[in-house]
């Protein structure tokens, strides 16, 4: 393969909006002695991309930002202190490029993709090649480009430090990209899942992946009643949840005593009060954050994908061309998706 001189990327030209998104021409970087060039196929979008644009991200973003996080791509040229790569292999980056194993820091977090460090959403980019991580096999590049993101956060809180078993209840706010991943990761494993949405035709498309209890949240105003029924008034052991102040009441009302909650977004935009501490104390709630997860932990988690291909395979809703990254931001925003919106960046 010829690669080219010059490739197309976007860049936010100011925060703000995803309408400032602007397509410009850059010169392909030759990679150094410990890195990698990716021609990049596909990227997949996250709700952190909206907040981003929006110039309301939680964390300060460089200026003149190539956005986006998560890629899959093929290798195109590797640096002369590379090990273990080759031209042809099909590859993900880690969300955050320096987060190998562990636990994450304020280095690490530095190194995200698509905020404090330039982003993905570009033809052509070099990696360091501790960053990334092989695509199993039977996955396309638009399933795949959605791994680095949603699915290892959902794999983080499912099977991290305390990782799920056979027979727990897990409680599944939404049917975004993070939530579907937990739902097929929590079947895969043998858990009972419960799933809410505002969308009976979600929760349709949840049931026919699996989930053996649906909620519709607008129907059902006190879902953690509900819930709380279904598990015979213990609770679920763990909950995702992506809604942030405007469900964690009634997340910490659905979880069991020494239960687990994942706090993974803030969605909902609803400030309520709820007395964190006194619950958690009182129930003996573990509150852990999410922060994505490592390369260890995506390798990990890909075994799991390819142990279950079936199972596993990413809920790809709709792709957009890359000359239509507007459009895929403005269809992210709209919520009408279920699992993932893709950008096809190759032309071929």
């Amino acid at each position: 393969m010829t690669v080219p001189v010059t490739a197309r990327e976007y860049h936010l030209a100011k925060p703000g909006s995803a309408d400032n998104l602007a397509i410009r021409t850059k010169t392909v970087e030759s990679p150094r002695a410990n890195e990698v060039l990716v021609k990049i196929h596909a990227v997949s979008l996250q709700y952190r991309d909206l907040m981003v644009a929006s110039g309301m991200y939680i964390v300060q973003c460089l200026d003149d930002l190539v956005p986006c996080s998560d890629m899959a791509g093929e290798i195109v040229a590797v640096g002369e202190d590379v090990r273990g790569w080759k031209k042809g292999d099909r590859v993900c980056a880690n969300f955050a490029a320096e987060h190998l194993y562990g636990d994450t820091d304020l280095e690490i977090q530095r190194s995200s993709f698509g905020a404090q460090a330039q982003g993905v959403l570009t033809e052509y980019r070099t990696f360091p090649s501790h960053s990334l991580v092989s695509i199993p096999q039977h996955l396309s590049y638009e399933e795949a480009s959605t791994l680095p993101c949603a699915a290892v956060t959902a794999y983080n809180a499912l099977l991290g430090p305390v990782p799920i078993k056979a027979g727990d209840h897990v409680l599944i706010l939404g049917t975004g990209g993070v939530s579907i991943f937990a739902l097929q990761f929590a079947l895969s494993s043998g858990a009972t899942v419960i799933v809410t949405s505002s969308s009976d035709d979600k929760l349709k498309t949840a049931t026919k992946l699996g989930a053996k209890y649906v909620i519709n949240y607008n129907k059902t105003p006190n879902w953690d009643e509900e819930v709380l029924k279904i598990t015979n008034g213990v609770g679920v052991d763990h909950v995702i949840e992506v809604g942030g102040y405007g469900t964690l009441a009634k997340s910490m009302n659905s979880v069991r005593y020494a239960g687990y909650l994942h706090l993974i977004g803030f969605v909902a935009q609803k400030n309520i009060d709820v007395d964190i501490v006194t619950k958690s104390v009182w129930k003996a709630i573990t509150l852990r954050g999410i922060q994505i997860g490592s390369v260890a932990q995506f390798k990990d988690m890909n075994r799991l994908i390819s142990a279950n291909p079936e199972k596993t395979r990413p809920i790809v809703d709709k792709v957009f061309p890359f000359e239509e990254a507007k459009q895929a931001y403005a269809y992210l925003k709209s919520q009408a998706h279920v699992g993932k919106v893709v950008i096809k960046v190759s032309r071929d």
